[in-house]
C-alpha cells in the first residue's frame, strides 16, 4: 500500500478525477472559457475517459517492469532503454521506475536511459536546426514580396491565366499572378504547366514561400524561362474539380458529424486532395455503423436537393455574426472569406469549391478510426469515386459468389451454409485429434517417472501438442506433464500441465527451457504453454525441465 500511494504521488494521481472536481474547474474557469461552461457534460465524460485510460496505461507500465525485474539475474541492472521506453511511452517518471526497483533491490541503468533521452533531445535539435534554416532560405522570398507585394490568386474564375515571372529559383517559380493554389487548410497545392516563348514546365505542387508569395514547384524546366518573361500558367483543370468537390464535401461532413454526434464536434485537421478527402475531428468514441450511415445520409441528402454555394469575402466581425466556424489550424485577418455550403453549413474557409451541391456528386464513408486520445479521423470520397468503389465491390462479390457456387443475391445465405459446413467439419476434425490424443497419450503416460512426464512428439501442431499434453496429464498416476515439439509452422513449442493437487508448478517447469529456445511463455501454474525460434534445442530445453522437475537421470 505504502508503494502504491508514493507511486500515485508521484505521478500526480493521488485524487480521482471525479464529476464533482470537474465541475469545480469548470466553475472556476467559465467566466473565462465559456465553451467549457457549455459542454459541462462533454468535459466530464472526457476526463473520465482520460483517467480510465491513463490508469490502464499506468497498469501496463507496471507489468512491463515487474515483468523486466522478474526475469533479472542476480546484481543485473534494469536496462536503461526499458528506463526509457516506460518513460516515453507509459509516462513513468524515472523517480517512479528507480522507486519500485530499488524495493525490489534492483539499481536502474541510469546512464543508458539518459543516451537515450539525450538521443531523443539531438532529434529535437536537428528538429528545430532544420526548421530555422528553412525559415533563414525563405528571407529572400521575403524581400520579393516586400518589392512586388503579394501574388495576385486568380484561381476562383480562371484555370489558365497570363503572368510575369518575378523570380526563378532551385526551389520553383514565382509569378505576379496565378490560377494555381497554394497548399493551405488542408487543400493540396495544384499542378500543371508555366509556359513561356523559350521553354515549359511542369509544376508538381504549389505552395506558398513566404506569406501570400506563391512558388511554384517545378519537376524541370524545357528550354528556359528567365525572369521578367510573359508566361501562360495553366492548372491541370479535372484534378482541380476533383479536389473542389472534395473540398465542400469535407464542409458538409463537418456539418453532418456535428449534427449527428453533437456541437462538441470541432474539426483537428484536415487533407482535401484529388482522390479522396481526410476529416479529423475531436470526439471520444468510435462512430457506429449507424452513425456513419447517418452522416452520409445528411450530407448526400444536401447534394441532392443542390442548393448553391455561396463564397465570399466579409470581415471578421459579420462572419462570425453569421455563425461562421472557423477550420482548425487557419489563420483569419479582418477580411475572411465565408462558405455557405448550402443550408446548413458555415464556415471560414479560403479553399476552391463548387458553384453548386449536386457537383459534388455522391459522398462515402470509407474508414473511421482513432489518431490520438479523443481525435478521431474519417476518410471519404466524392464524385465519380464512389461509384467506381461501388463496382469494385460488385465484382468482389460476383467473385465471391462464383467461389460459393450460388448467385450475388444469395450470397449470405452461401455463405452462412459454407461456415456451418466448416463448423461441423471442424468439429469432426477437434474429436478426431481427441481420439489420436487419448490413444496416444496412453503410451506417453507409461513414459512417467515419478508422475512425471517430459517427452518429445512429432507430427503435431501447437493446438495439438496442448490437447495431448492435457490428455496425458489427466491419465491414472500422471501428476505432470512437459511435451516438445518442432511443429510444421516452424520454431519450437513446449507445454506443461500439472494436475490440480500437484505441487509442482507449470510456470517454473518450463521458464529456462522457454528461454533456451529462443522464446519465453506463460506462467500460469497450471498450464503454460512457451514458444521459441530454436528447435534444434529442444532436447537440451526438455532436459532443463527434467532438472526442474526433480527427475534428471
Amino acid at each position: 500500500m505504502r508503494r502504491a500511494i508514493r507511486r500515485a504521488y508521484l505521478l500526480g494521481v493521488t485524487e480521482a478525477v471525479t464529476p464533482a472536481l470537474v465541475d469545480k474547474v469548470v466553475d472556476i474557469m467559465g467566466a473565462d472559457y465559456p465553451d467549457l461552461a457549455a459542454n459541462r457534460s462533454f468535459v466530464r465524460d472526457v476526463a473520465a475517459r482520460e483517467e480510465e485510460g491513463f490508469r490502464a496505461t499506468l497498469a501496463q507500465g507496471s507489468q512491463v517492469l515487474e515483468y523486466a525485474i522478474d526475469r533479472l539475474g542476480e546484481d543485473e541492472p534494469l536496462a536503461g532503454d526499458l528506463a526509457f521506453l516506460l518513460h516515453d511511452t507509459y509516462g513513468f517518471p524515472l523517480e517512479v521506475t528507480e522507486e519500485t526497483a530499488r524495493e525490489r533491490g534492483v539499481v536502474v541503468d541510469r546512464a543508458g536511459f539518459d543516451r537515450h533521452m539525450e538521443i531523443q533531445r539531438s532529434r529535437a535539435r536537428e528538429d528545430f536546426a532544420s526548421r530555422h534554416r528553412t525559415a533563414a532560405d525563405r528571407s529572400s522570398y521575403a524581400s520579393l514580396a516586400a518589392d512586388h507585394g503579394p501574388t495576385e490568386f486568380v484561381g476562383r474564375a480562371l484555370d489558365t491565366a497570363e503572368a510575369v515571372v518575378l523570380a526563378v529559383t532551385d526551389d520553383g517559380i514565382v509569378l505576379d499572378r496565378t490560377p494555381f493554389y497554394a497548399t493551405a487548410g488542408g487543400q493540396v497545392g495544384d499542378t500543371g504547366s508555366i509556359t513561356s516563348p523559350t521553354g515549359r514546365a511542369e509544376v508538381a505542387d504549389t505552395t506558398y514561400a513566404v506569406s501570400e508569395l506563391h512558388l511554384h514547384h517545378v519537376r524541370e524546366i524545357e528550354g528556359h524561362i528567365t525572369v521578367g518573361q510573359s508566361v501562360v500558367a495553366a492548372i491541370h483543370a479535372d484534378r482541380r474539380a476533383a479536389i473542389r468537390r472534395n473540398h465542400t464535401a469535407t464542409h458538409l461532413l463537418h456539418w453532418a458529424l456535428r449534427e449527428t454526434l453533437g456541437d462538441h464536434v470541432k474539426q483537428q485537421g484536415s487533407l482535401v486532395d484529388a482522390d479522396r478527402l481526410r476529416f479529423d475531428f475531436t470526439h471520444f468514441e468510435a462512430l457506429t455503423s449507424e452513425q456513419i450511415a447517418d452522416i452520409e445520409r445528411l450530407a448526400n441528402a444536401d447534394i441532392l436537393k443542390n442548393p448553391p454555394t455561396r463564397h465570399y469575402e466579409t470581415s471578421m466581425a459579420e462572419a462570425t455574426e453569421a455563425g461562421a466556424i472557423a477550420f482548425f489550424g487557419d489563420k483569419y485577418g479582418d477580411r475572411v472569406r465565408v462558405l455557405e455550403a448550402g443550408p446548413h453549413s458555415v464556415e471560414l474557409c479560403g479553399g476552391t469549391h463548387v458553384r453548386a451541391l449536386g457537383d459534388i456528386g455522391p459522398v462515402k464513408v470509407v474508414s473511421e478510426g482513432s489518431i490520438g486520445a479523443n481525435i478521431r479521423r474519417i476518410e471519404a470520397v466524392s464524385g465519380t469515386r464512389p461509384v467506381e468503389l461501388l463496382a469494385e465491390r460488385e465484382e468482389k462479390m460476383a467473385e465471391a459468389a462464383a467461389q460459393l457456387g450460388v448467385a450475388v443475391d444469395q450470397l449470405v445465405t452461401g455463405a452462412e451454409k459454407r461456415m456451418a459446413e466448416i463448423k461441423s467439419l471442424r468439429a469432426e476434425l477437434a474429436e478426431m485429434r481427441r481420439s489420436a490424443s487419448s490413444d496416444q497419450s496412453g503410451d506417453l503416460a507409461q513414459q512417467a517417472v515419478a508422475g512425471v512426464v517430459v517427452a518429445a512428439v512429432q507430427g503435431v501442431d501447437r493446438d495439438q501438442l496442448r490437447d495431448l499434453a492435457v490428455a496425458t496429464r489427466d491419465r491414472p498416476g500422471v501428476a505432470a506433464v512437459v511435451l516438445g515439439a518442432a511443429p510444421d509452422g516452424g520454431g519450437a513449442a513446449l507445454v506443461a500441465a500439472v494436475s490440480p493437487d500437484c505441487e509442482l508448478n507449470a510456470g517454473e517447469l518450463i521458464a529456462d527451457a522457454a528461454a533456451t529456445i529462443g522464446g519465453g511463455g506463460g506462467r500460469n501454474a497450471k498450464l503454460a504453454v512457451a514458444g521459441g525460434r530454436d528447435p534444434a534445442r529442444l532436447a537440451e530445453a526438455l532436459e532443463q525441465v527434467r532438472a526442474a522437475a526433480g527427475i534428471a537421470g
